[in-house]
């Protein structure tokens, strides 16, 4: 069975293809801190793997999707993928991993608090965390899949209530890149001026997972038969990390404890 919708992204579409080369970018940026003991929170299906295992000497992933992590067990023997709910992150022992990633997982963490302390619990002394999430600020529209979304400060001051050592960066993306956002944002506007009762944002969100994910299919496809070189061009070089997160796409979290 296929793992892949909207929100867990497929570098198997081709209209996919912008969102799944912003998300692999983070692996990308976190190459020069993946070293000794690591461990991945919401790997997903594992789409940062071929990056994380040979610079690991021990690798170790999480996530709630069984079914992902089966496929990804027989692709990657040495790695040990383990199926949880988290927080918290149950079995992991104390102080334990040189590094943790966690990208695009903070958003869906009703306690998001308690994620964080439980990425510090596993972390060695002087362990390395890096974690991704959409900036609020450049979201298009209400995703009902996140619980919340964050700015660049508010993160900030989230990481910093578990770790003293909080840096708070950002991913954007060039030219090539901001020229398919702003397709995008137009695309998603005809959309949402129907909505004239705001209800995007006044139904709970269960009952706007469905039409979000048809709608949003429906527009990446129209992206893609819109401008098929742009959709499939972009690689993730074309995104870039930035000191100044205000105005990027994703907000890159790097922790120390």
């Amino acid at each position: 069975m296929s793992v892949y919708t909207t929100e867990i992204t497929s570098d198997k579409i081709i209209s996919d293809n912008p969102i799944h080369q912003r998300l692999f970018k983070a692996y990308v940026a976190a190459q020069p801190y993946i070293k000794g003991a690591v461990l991945e929170v919401g790997c997903g299906e594992g789409r940062g793997f071929d990056l994380l295992i040979p610079a690991s000497t021990t690798f170790t992933a999480v996530d709630k999707i069984e079914s992902a992590l089966a496929t990804l067990r027989s692709k990657h023997p040495s790695a040990q993928l383990i199926s949880m709910n988290l927080p918290p992150l149950h079995g992991l022992a104390d102080n334990a991993y040189d590094v943790v990633v966690s990208f695009q997982v903070i958003e869906h963490i009703e306690d998001d608090l308690f994620y964080l302390q439980e990425i510090a619990r596993v972390l060695k002394p002087g362990g390395t965390a890096l974690i991704t999430t959409p900036n609020r600020k450049m979201s298009l529209t209400r995703n009902p899949w996140h619980i919340r979304e964050y700015l660049a400060d508010e993160l900030k001051q989230l990481g910093q209530k578990v770790f003293a050592d909080v840096q708070v960066k950002g991913i954007t993306g060039n030219e090539k890149v901001m020229a398919y956002h702003a397709a995008n944002k137009k695309s998603v506007e005809r959309i949402t001026r129907w909505d004239f009762l705001n209800l995007q944002y006044r139904l709970p969100a269960v009952f706007l997972r469905l039409p979000y994910e048809i709608l949003n299919r429906l527009n990446r496809n129209k992206l893609h038969h819109a401008d098929t070189s742009l959709v499939q061009s972009i690689t993730h070089e074309d995104f870039l990390v930035v000191e100044d997160a205000s105005d990027a796409l994703d907000l890159f979290m790097l922790v120390r404890k």
